[in-house]
């Protein structure tokens, strides 16, 4: 496919590479940190014969999806790296939904993850590492399924295709090229956290949706209240407020038993 970052993207000085196959974009873009790469460098893969997800799951990466990761290099003090997972993940709601029909409803999870009518179509996955020289890199994966969804997954997945969306992975990444970096010059380094946070919960699904939460052996049971000014999930459990930091999420109960890997992604 031909892939081109977006007008706003060239214009901030943004850097693409394209692959026909790697092992992994994010750890290709960890590879080019260790080697002194300056970030703000987008690597896009047709395919993945490596691709994780969470806790290293493995993550089934087939041609027509799309696999892109972004090196960023001292995006913001070390503490508020966490916040980039939701700027991302407002960032991949608003560009997907431009590929998508107007009537088509999509929204985040917590931490990450989109849906549509409770089906997962993307995943994200932020790594970091401190490297020589007090230099922080943090690389952001986007996992958007275009043309194509895995049925194996622990709850149900879906598509751009089988939304009538634009199952074109080069225009996606155009758009997500583009949103990236206008959602980080809000969020500011961490500055402007509230603002993403707003933006996120505009876009999450509706307070009171039903979630089940796997904390280690502790699964917690409830409906989705808020984030909380961290970013914590914060769930409505029978009038008791709980906070997560960490955890797997699902909307509802899991329609198949849990597995150890998941969906399409990076």
């Amino acid at each position: 496919m031909s892939v081109q970052l977006g007008p706003y993207a060239q214009t901030r000085g943004y850097r693409l590479e394209h692959h026909a196959s790697l092992a992994s974009t994010n750890d290709e873009c960890m590879a080019r940190a260790r080697a002194g790469d300056a970030g703000n460098l987008w690597i896009v893969a047709d395919a993945q014969t490596k691709g994780r997800g969470r806790m290293a799951r493995p993550w089934a990466s087939p041609p027509g999806n799309l696999y892109a990761s972004l090196l960023l290099i001292d995006p913001s003090p070390q503490s508020l790296a966490p916040q980039l997972g939701f700027v991302a993940g407002v960032a991949l709601a608003t560009a997907v939904r431009k590929c998508l029909p107007a009537n088509v409803d999509v929204r985040l999870k917590w931490p990450n993850d989109l849906l549509i009518d409770g089906a997962k179509i993307s995943g994200l996955l932020v790594d970091a590492t401190q490297l020589p020289g007090n230099v922080f890199a943090c690389v952001i994966g986007f996992g958007v399924n275009c043309a194509s969804h895995p049925s194996d997954t622990p709850y149900p997945a879906t598509s751009l295709a089988a939304h009538g969306g634009r199952a074109d992975p080069s225009a996606l990444f155009a758009a997500l090229s583009d949103e990236t970096p206008r959602w980080l010059d809000l969020w500011a380094r961490g500055d402007n956290f509230d603002a993403i946070r707003k933006a996120w919960l505009a876009l999450a699904l509706p307070p009171g949706s039903p979630l089940r939460v796997k904390s280690g052996e502790t699964i917690s049971e409830g409906h989705f209240a808020s984030l909380d000014a961290n970013g914590r999930l914060m769930l409505d459990c029978a009038g008791m407020i709980k906070t997560f930091d960490a955890g797997d999420v699902f909307p509802a109960q899991p329609s198949t038993p849990e597995k150890t890997s998941a969906g399409s992604a990076i």
